[in-house]
C-alpha cells in the first residue's frame, strides 16, 4: 500500500508544477529564464533551437553538457517538464539517437508534446517522445538507456533511493547517469520545511551530498564523481516570483537561500558485463 505521506508530497509537487506551466512561472523566480539558463551553463545557440515555452527556468545545472552526449545514444530525462533538456539532448544525439522524457504532471507533458512539431520544423529532427510516469517507477525497459539525465528533480522525490535503483535498472551496461540537483549545506529552518512552496521550489526535499552518494553506491553504480558549485538561486532576489518570496520570508533575517543550498552535479556509471 502506498505511503500516504509520500503520495501527499507527490500530489503537492504535481499540483505545484501544473500551476507553474499554466502560469508560465518558475521555481527559481526569474522573469528571464533565458538569462538564468545561461548563468548555469547553457549556450545561446542551444536556447535558440528550443520551442517557445519549454524553458520555464526550472534548472539548477546543465546535465546535457556534463553527459557529453553523442550521436546514436538513447537518453532518458527524469522529470522532463516542458521538454527543456529533452529538446537540447535531442539536438546533440541527432537523427540516429533518441530522447525519452518522463514526467508525472499531465500539464507538463501536454506542453512538451505540443512542442514536438515546432522542434521538428526548427531542426528537422523527429527523435523525442514523452511518457507519463513517476521517476520512482520508470515506464522504461531494463538496460535500454545509454544516458540518464535529470535536472533539479530527484530532490523532489520522497523516495530518492528508489529513484537511483531505477536509474541503475534502466541503464545499459556501460551507461552513465548525469544528474544536476540541489543539496543542502546546513539544516533548513523548520518553517521552510513545512512550506509546500519549498517542496515545489526544489528546496525542502534536498539532502546532503553525502546522502546522495550513499544512495548511488547502494544502487550499484560506480565511478561516481560529484562537483559542487554555488547555486545562484539568489538571482531571484530581484524577481517577483511568489514561490520564491514565500520561502524567503521564512528565512532568518541574516540568511539567504544560497547559505543553505548548493548545486551539485553527480556522474555515475553502470558497470559493463
Amino acid at each position: 500500500m502506498p505511503d500516504k505521506t509520500n503520495e501527499n508530497i507527490r500530489e503537492a509537487v504535481r499540483k505545484g508544477y501544473a500551476d507553474i506551466v499554466r502560469n508560465q512561472g518558475s521555481c527559481c523566480g526569474c522573469s528571464d529564464p533565458g538569462r538564468f539558463a545561461q548563468s548555469i551553463g547553457y549556450q545561446q545557440q542551444e536556447l535558440d533551437a528550443l520551442p517557445d515555452g519549454t524553458n520555464l527556468g526550472l534548472s539548477c545545472g546543465n546535465p546535457t553538457a556534463i553527459a557529453g552526449l553523442k550521436p546514436r545514444q538513447v537518453v532518458l530525462d527524469l522529470g522532463s517538464g516542458a521538454g527543456f533538456d529533452v529538446f537540447i539532448a535531442a539536438s546533440k544525439v541527432g537523427p540516429t539517437g533518441r530522447v525519452i522524457g518522463v514526467d508525472m504532471t499531465p500539464d507538463m507533458l501536454s506542453r512538451a508534446r505540443k512542442s514536438i512539431s515546432t522542434f521538428t520544423k526548427k531542426t528537422g529532427l523527429a527523435n523525442v517522445e514523452f511518457r507519463l510516469g513517476e521517476i520512482e517507477h520508470l515506464p522504461v525497459a531494463d538496460a535500454s538507456i545509454d544516458v540518464v539525465i535529470s535536472n533539479c528533480v530527484i530532490n523532489l522525490s520522497p523516495e530518492k533511493e528508489q529513484v537511483w535503483k531505477e536509474i541503475a535498472r534502466v541503464l545499459k551496461p556501460g551507461g552513465i547517469a548525469c544528474v544536476s540537483d540541489l543539496a543542502i549545506k546546513m539544516p533548513l529552518p523548520d518553517a521552510i520545511k513545512a512550506k509546500v512552496e519549498a517542496i515545489v521550489g526544489c528546496i525542502a526535499g534536498a539532502v546532503p551530498v553525502q546522502q546522495t552518494l550513499d544512495m548511488i553506491e547502494a544502487a550499484g553504480l560506480t565511478q561516481v564523481r560529484v562537483t559542487e558549485k554555488p547555486y545562484n538561486v539568489d538571482v531571484a532576489d530581484n524577481c517577483n516570483d511568489a514561490l520564491y518570496h514565500a520561502v524567503r520570508e521564512s528565512l532568518p533575517p541574516d540568511k539567504r537561500l544560497g547559505d543553505y543550498v548548493v548545486s551539485a552535479d553527480f556522474v555515475a556509471a553502470k558497470n559493463g558485463v
